[in-house]
């Protein structure tokens, strides 16, 4: 293999792809492999995909196109959930060369000696039952913020979900290598760890072998709380049965961990939930939801919820929206249902009639607009801590507060990549808040400077 070889890779779907990304991107590098964008020429081009994307194949097609145009006989690996899924789907794709299942893409650069297109296809994966290894991973390149992949896999079987099939089971990484992880993400200049997994809450399994748990998620968010670096923590997903009141009254009091929970729910009906064979029943989400508004009453809390989930008639719809809107919740992530081969929710009658998914649909994002905009008007007036982006627009500069409030000010340099308090001023028209800044210290290091020239 030319050891100047360049490589381009495109990540779809979840936070967890962008660590694995970043991961599979290193591994490649210190094999002599060169990291170029994906608009750019490349030896080399990966897609690492996602299964809950309702139109994969499509989009899958798409990309491995755009890579052909842009570099014509270029090398095309596709790798990630669809990959594990539906790799025979994948074969039929002109110009792809291999195909990677769960097991093999994080040795894709064992694949990659000889880069001649192929006359036939080569697919690698696993029977998915077979224990899989945690591959550790955390994404790189933003100094914003890094997704730290903490836990892979689930043992759940949520009737509509594909996850465990594409997955595995459920398996973790260990406290001792998270910490060691987030010293040397804290040690690039990253100011946030978004903690990831596919069920997050389940974390303490660390040998593939059994089921039995070793740690627990509380004890992680302990020892990551008291650990050396200067970051802030925030939790990406948590099922609400696995958010116990020790891991709730922890954040509570906690100076790293943001007060953000985002809850999956996926319906207010106990009917439709017991259906989608979730693992928890309405009262005890309303109850995380008042637990934690109990003690920080300014977090913010975001929840997933599916419409049109088969059986799901207007009187259960209604009751999910009634539970939605009575919930002191901060915004919503709605998913219109889409059938998934090998799942009992595809294999059910009660289908409903996609005009009606989409209605609901957009009846819940209405909802998600006015549950947000009351969050942000309870704390115009507040002072709060903002950690600000570098990436910048229209003379504008973004960032969030600790409980997740989107806030806009006028750009200035020094502020890229810094946390400064502020006031909120007003919502403006975009949805985002507009503030003062109060102080800085890259604004006051800057003054300094000045000063002294």
């Amino acid at each position: 293999m030319d050891r100047t070889s360049t490589f381009a890779i495109h990540t779809l779907g979840c936070k967890l792809n962008f660590s694995e990304s970043s991961a599979i991107a290193k591994k490649l590098a210190e094999e002599g492999f060169q990291k170029v964008t994906f608009k750019e020429k490349a030896d080399v081009y990966i897609i690492n995909t996602c299964s809950v994307t309702q139109e994969a194949d499509k989009e899958c097609r798409l990309i491995v196109r755009s890579a052909l145009n842009t570099s014509p006989g270029a090398f095309i690996a596709v790798i990630g959930c669809y990959a594990q899924l539906k790799p025979e789907e994948i074969s039929k794709i002109e110009g792809v060369d291999i195909v990677l299942g769960a097991s093999e893409k994080f040795n894709i650069a064992g694949y990659l000696k000889d880069l001649d297109k192929k006359a036939q296809i080569e697919i690698h994966s696993c029977e998915i039952e077979q224990p899989l290894a945690f591959h550790s991973s955390y994404s790189s390149g933003d100094r914003t913020r890094s997704f730290l992949k903490l836990q892979d896999g689930c043992d759940y079987s949520c009737s509509y979900c594909t996850i465990p099939l594409a997955r595995g089971k459920s398996r973790s990484d260990t406290i001792e290598n998270a910490v060691k992880n987030v010293n040397a993400i804290a040690a690039t200049g990253v100011k946030e760890i978004v903690l990831t997994g596919v069920n997050l809450g389940d974390f303490g399994i660390n040998d593939t072998s059994s089921a039995e748990h070793k740690e627990s998620f509380y004890e992680l968010v302990r020892a990551l709380d008291t650990s050396d670096a200067d970051v802030r923590f925030r939790i990406s997903s948590i099922e609400p049965n696995l958010l116990r009141n020790e891991t709730i009254e922890y954040v509570a009091q906690s100076k790293k961990f943001t007060p953000h929970f985002h809850i999956p729910l996926q319906s207010g009906s106990d009917d439709i939930l017991k259906k989608m064979r979730r693992r928890y029943l309405s009262d005890l989400y309303a109850e995380r939801v008042a637990t934690i508004k109990s003690l920080m009453p300014h977090c913010c809390i975001g929840v997933d919820v599916i419409v049109g989930f088969p059986g799901e008639t207007e009187e259960h719809f209604q009751k999910t929206y009634k539970f939605l809107n009575e919930l002191d919740i901060s915004y919503l992530h709605v998913f219109t249902y889409s059938e998934r081969a090998n799942t009992l929710a595809a294999e059910s009658g009660d289908v409903i009639p996609v005009d009606v998914r989409r209605k609901r649909n957009r009846m819940l994002h209405i909802l998600s607009e006015k549950k947000l905009r009351h969050f942000y008007q309870q704390h115009l007036g507040s002072e709060q801590t903002v950690l600000f982006e570098k990436a910048h627009k229209d003379g504008n500069l973004y960032g969030y507060t600790r409980n997740y409030v989107r806030v806009k000010t006028s750009y200035k340099p020094e502020l890229e990549l810094s946390t400064a308090h502020v006031k909120l001023i007003d919502i403006n028209d975009d949805g985002t808040v507009s503030a003062e800044i109060l102080s800085s210290e890259q604004v006051e290091r800057f003054d300094h400077i000045l000063a002294t020239n």
